[in-house]
């Protein structure tokens, strides 16, 4: 009996925790399998540059409101 793999896409959550978890170099291999079954590049690759957009932005205003002009 074989067991049917339901093959959807990712949900933006899954996605999002991937990328994350994908970043700190915590992904699991069940998780990283699923990714590459189920997951479509162009969500990882648009999450991925928003990400890191956000982490600049973040890095430069603490520095701003650090060290004032």
């Amino acid at each position: 009996m074989t067991k049917q793999i339901e093959m959807k896409l990712l949900t933006f959550w899954e996605v999002l925790v991937s990328v994350l978890a994908g970043a700190f170099g915590v992904q699991s291999n069940k998780n990283r399998e699923r990714d590459f079954t189920r997951g479509n590049i162009i969500h990882f690759i648009i999450i991925a540059v928003a990400l890191t957009a956000l982490f600049i932005f973040a890095v430069m205003s603490l520095v701003q409101w650090v060290l004032p002009a």
